[in-house]
This record gives structure tokens, sequence and C-alpha cells, in this order.
């Protein structure tokens, strides 16, 4: 009889895995929910599979990086035996055969931003990112309020439900908040958040939890190269605006002499990152490099270090009071350089502290405000209604991550497994508010990115194709399936 109860045991715990099959004549996706024929093949395969088995998914394969031109390669003269980040990542573990609890009154999204002051050794000793985390809180919001008024969780009639809690700037709190979410709070997915040193650490922790990790405001480059696959990105990156950014300072202008001012934090560390190795590998070194201290109110040792070396561009990142101050700086200084900078300068609070000096300005931009789509001027219409105010890029794709995931939630079901396949596979970009978002196979926004610059009293935001700003060859095949190439192949 001892012999036979592991035997017992492992079959009741079988049995509470065993999938709940729907109805015969009840679909696979509730009515009025987009899905396309590839969505339901794989929700299908999902379906089919046992409590330990992977389903046979289609995964995602690139053959360049981030669209990373020939010349910004690193190691360009070595051929490498293997690159990473072109082959999307499976999700080996079981679950997809958890059947829906039958005990649920409303379907959970965990939020987590910095919404409330705090200090921060991580983003500098300074609590600054209040005002982004709230327009990201305004655009998830806005997203489960209009859910809930199309019915909310359709298989259930239900409500989604927002959980939100406070980036409060610390490692071991960000990973906290994720076990919280994830074992007290019981969300079905995560949205969040800004600051890329917590991020980093949130989803590592989202990784031991299985649970999905919506990306809107963290552009740090490193985020999604740490290839976890339950996290995603619906926002373009560091890396394609530095890569147009160098384009536009060197291949378009010319520019021989470049010079960076940077916030100390991590922000402004890996924001350069590949603008510096570019410019290099384009055989324009950086010519100085200068961090600051956030929240302070003099840069004159570093803009003194900086005219000592008469730059012909000058480069800033970090947040916007910062650009504003070293940019008025600058300007009563003499030095009338192009003054380029992030995207965070893309503000109210840049342009009354930058006053006329504003005027010129060029920043990174994830996407284009300008753009004529519809679901943009509708859903700006909606959330002056709902918040009186504007949305900001951070309202903005916040909303549209959001939606991704309630779209995940209302295809899959309350699993979590089946969530994170059902976002990682969809081949279609997403029909966002801040355009269509389409996912390279590190699950990362590989749509385009612009360029805004501050003329005739407001920002004006450009593409590539408007600017006309070359671009490096772009080969067709990955670098362990190629020879190596002169520069003359690559023009």
């Amino acid at each position: 009889m001892k012999r036979l109860l592991p035997l017992l045991a492992i079959s009741v715990m079988f049995a509470a895995d065993t999938p709940k099959k729907a109805p015969a004549n009840e679909p696979l996706v509730p009515p009025g929910v987009e899905v396309d024929e590839h969505t339901l093949e794989v929700l299908k395969r999902i379906l089919a599979v046992g409590p330990y088995e992977v389903p046979d998914l289609q995964l995602r394969r690139d053959t360049a990086y981030a669209k990373t031109p020939v010349d910004y390669e690193p190691y360009g003269k070595i051929k490498p035996y293997k690159e990473h980040f072109l082959e999307q990542m499976q999700y080996w573990g079981p679950g997809r055969a958890i059947p829906e609890p039958e005990d649920v009154r409303t379907v959970k999204i965990g939020f987590i931003g910095p919404i409330m002051s705090t200090v921060s050794v991580a983003t500098g000793g300074a609590s600054h990112e209040e005002s982004m985390g709230i327009k990201m809180l305004q655009g998830a919001r806005l997203a489960i309020e209009e859910a809930n008024a199309r019915g909310g969780y359709l298989r259930r009639k239900i409500p989604f439900e927002l959980v939100v809690t406070n980036d409060n700037g610390l490692w071991g709190s960000s990973g906290n908040e994720i076990v919280n979410f994830a074992y007290k709070d019981h969300v079905w997915a995560i949205l969040g958040t800004i600051d890329s040193a917590n991020s980093h650490i949130a989803i590592r922790v989202a990784l031991k939890a299985e649970v999905v990790v919506m990306n809107t405001g963290d552009t740090d480059p490193t985020y999604i190269e740490t290839n976890i696959p339950w996290t995603m990105r619906c926002i373009g990156d560091d890396r394609q605006m530095g890569y147009l950014m160098v384009d536009y300072m060197i291949r378009k202008m010319d520019y021989k002499r470049i010079a960076i001012i940077r916030s100390s934090n991590r922000y402004g560390r890996f924001g350069v990152r590949e603008i510096k190795d570019s410019a290099r590998r384009l055989g324009r070194p950086v010519v100085i490099e200068m961090a600051y201290q956030l929240g302070k109110d003099d840069y004159s040792l570093q803009i003194d270090r900086i005219a000592e070396v008469r730059p012909d561009v000058i480069v800033h990142w970090g947040d916007a009071r910062e650009a504003a101050i070293i940019l008025r700086q600058l300007r009563e200084r003499g030095m009338t350089q192009p003054f380029l900078t992030s995207d965070r300068a893309v503000s109210k609070e840049f342009l009354k502290l930058a006053g006329p000096y504003a005027d010129g300005v060029i920043a990174g931009y994830p996407w284009n405000p300008d753009s004529n789509n519809p679901r943009l001027a509708e859903f700006r219409e909606r959330f002056r209604k709902r918040f009186n105010d504007e949305p900001d890029t951070y309202a903005a794709h916040a909303y549209d991550g959001m939606n991704m995931l309630i779209w995940a939630i209302q295809v899959a079901g309350l699993n979590r497994a089946r969530i994170r396949d059902i976002l990682a596979t969809r081949v279609k970009p997403w029909p966002g508010v801040t355009g269509d978002i389409p996912f390279s196979a590190v699950l990362d926004d590989a749509g385009e990115v612009y360029l805004a610059k501050f003329e005739g009293g407001r920002w004006r935001y450009y593409s590539r194709e408007d600017l006309q700003i070359p671009r490096g060859y772009i080969p067709p095949r990955e670098r362990t399936a190629r020879g190596l190439m002169n520069p003359a192949e690559t023009r």
C-alpha cells in the first residue's frame, strides 16, 4: 500500500493539471476579440499539450539584430561562431495545461512605475521620474477602463482590475513588488517600469515567478538583451535612437568632433553607449565624455572641459531638467554648437527651463506624435476627456502595452504560460496609437524611430526619409552565414 501512495499522489496531481476542455460549440476565442489564423493555430497547439509538454511553435529568427548596419557591428573584422539575439527564446517549462481557476472575481494586471516621490541610489540619488510614471499609469488605467466598458474579461464577464504599486527605485524593493504581484495579488501579467536598474531586477524575479512583464518606458537596450522569454517591450530603444543620431551627425552632417555630456546614472551611461561605439566604428571617436550628478544647478566644470576640445556638436543624455540647464549655460557662454539630446527633453519642463534656447534642439524619439494615425487622434480625445490633460509618450506607450496584455489574456484565458505564448508568437504588428509595433526575435519593438526638432514654437518629428539621412548597409544574412566584408561592400 505504501508503494501505491506516491502513484496515487501523482495521479491526483495530474488530474488537477488536466486541461479543462471547452464545450464543442464554444469558440476558442470569445466573439469580439480580433484574432488572425496564425494566432488561432498557436492557441490550438498550446491547448493540445499535456502538463509537461512544450508546444511546437514557430519561433522568430532575424538576420540582423536591431537593424544594425555592418559598419556598426562590434568586432567587425572577426567572423563569429555564434551571434546572439537573432533566434527567439522558447519557454520550455510547464504550466500551459493548468486550467482556469474557478474563484476569480476580477482579472488582475499589475502596474509598477515611479508614481510617488522617493530617493533612489539606482536613479542617481534623486527622485525624478514621477511625472513620467503618473502618465504611464494614466495610459494603463484608460486601457483597463475601456476594456471593462466593452465587457471586461469576456469568457467570464468579469472586470479587469489594475493592481498599482510604486517603483521605489531600490533593487530589492522592485523584486519584492514582483513577488507580491505573482504570489499575493495573483496577477496574470505586469506592466512597467521606467528606471532600467530596477527593471532589470524586476524581470529576473518575473522569470522565476513565470509572469509576463510588458515594458513601456525603459529604453535601455540591455533590458531586452537579457533574452528572458517572459519579458517584452513596446517602445523603441536607445540603440535605435542612437544609430539614427549618429547617422544624422556623421553620415549626413559630417560632424567630426562629437562631445557628450550625460547623467552619471544608468540611464545616461547606457543611453550613450551605442552613440560612442558607432561613432568610433565610423572613424569619428567621441572627443570627450563628461558625466554629472543629477540635481545640480551648475555644470561649469563639465562645460569648461567640453569647451577646451572645441566640438562640432554636443550630445546630452539625461533628464529634461538637466538638459535645459546645461543648454542654457552652454548658450550663455557663447557656445552655439548643435545640441542633440535624449527623448526625455521632449517635455513641458524642458521648454519652460530652456526658454528661447530650445529653438533648434534635436532629440531622438521612439515614435511620431505628428502621424495621421486615426487611432492616435481618437486616443488623444479620450485621454483629454478622462484626465483633462494631454497624453505624452509614457501614457501612449502604456496604453498600447496594456491593450496588448488585455488582448493576450482574452485570447489565451487565465493561464500565465499561454498568455506569454500568445504575445510572444504574434506575427502581425500590433496596431497601436503610437504606430504599428512589430516584435523582433527578442520581443523588442522593431518599429521606426524618429528625430524630434523644436522649431517654430513646437516639436516636429522627422523620419530618416524625411531628413534624407543615409544609413549603413544592413546585410540580408547573419554574420555566421556570410564572409567578412570590405568597406567597399558596405557602401
